[in-house]
This record gives C-alpha cells, structure tokens and sequence, in this order.
C-alpha cells in the first residue's frame, strides 16, 4: 500500500528497520524507555541504602568504631552517593539534550551512566556487607563475607551478563536455514 510503511522496507524518516520492524528512531526510543526501567528498579533501593548510610555517624556506637570500619563506612557512602548520582544522572542528561534530537547520544550516555552506577552500587553493598558482619561478628567474618559478596556481584552482574551477551552474539551471527 502506498505510504504505508512495511517491516524490512526502506522508510523515508529513518532509511531503513530491522528485524522488530522498527525505524533507528523508534529503536533509540524504545531502548531509552527500557533504560529508564531498569534505573527505576534500582534507583529506589540505591537511595533508601544511602539514606540508611548517612544516618550511621550519628548513632552512640559510631564514635567507637575502630579506625579501619570509618574507612569501609567512608567508602561505601562514597560508593553509595555516587551510584545515586549516576543513576540520576540521564535524567538531567535528557533536560540538557530535549529537543535536540540527541537520541542516540542520550541512549549512550544513559547505558554508561547506568553501568557505572551498578558498579558503584555493588562496591557499597560489598563494603555494607563487610562492615555489618565485621560489627556483628569481628574483622575476620567480616573481610569473608565482603569477599563472598564481591563474588556475588561480579558473578551475576558481570560474568553472568557477559555469557549470555557472548552466547547471544554467536548465535545471531549463525546463518539461520
């Protein structure tokens, strides 16, 4: 049908789409959309962890605290703070590209934000862990269970990921009979 655009046809607006049948554009958008979900699934609980971290100092017990859980305390605040400001972070990107027809950009920007920010949030939870253990239980358990959770982490927010993005990439390029 005339100015009906087909999947797998040339369109006029962005020249080509791929196998869903969407245009670049429509791409782009969608992905911005799924990246805005996923910073929703872990925005909230990166907050609430920092809010929770913040009030620490102020309990009587802080105060006796040997110098080396100060430090762990210091880094996973600092871990903390600054995944909550990378997952913000394409949020202010969007108000300084709207408009602009940055799509593209905005999508790179907000998937590096993203990661970043995952790494950081795993490093806090790392040093939570530790710190919590190492109160509850002394430096020893504590420095293992932080080590189990690195473990944790890099096993299924990296290795995990990884393997399947591998495992996906060979198949696709397969020729399919």
């Amino acid at each position: 049908m005339a100015g009906v655009e087909q999947p797998g046809q040339p369109t006029t607006s962005a020249g080509w789409r791929d196998e869903r049948g969407e245009t670049a554009l429509a791409q782009l958008d969608r992905h911005w959309v799924e990246l805005l979900q996923e910073l929703r699934v872990v925005q909230t609980g990166v907050q609430v962890l920092t809010g929770f971290l913040l009030t620490l100092p102020f309990q009587s017990r802080f105060e006796q605290a040997p110098t080396w859980q100060v430090v762990v305390y210091l880094v996973a605040v600092g871990l903390a703070v600054l995944a909550t400001a990378l997952f913000a972070a394409p949020v202010s990107v969007h108000r300084a590209l709207f408009r602009r027809r940055a799509r593209a950009e905005l999508v790179a920007v907000g998937h590096r934000c993203a990661v970043a920010g995952l790494a950081c949030l795993a490093g806090a939870l790392v040093a939570v862990v530790l710190l919590v253990v190492a109160v509850l239980l002394g430096g020893g358990p504590g420095l293992v269970a932080g080590g189990v959770a690195v473990v944790v982490f890099a096993g299924l927010w990296g290795v995990l990921p990884f393997t399947l993005r591998r495992r996906a990439l060979r198949t696709t390029r397969q020729p399919t009979p």
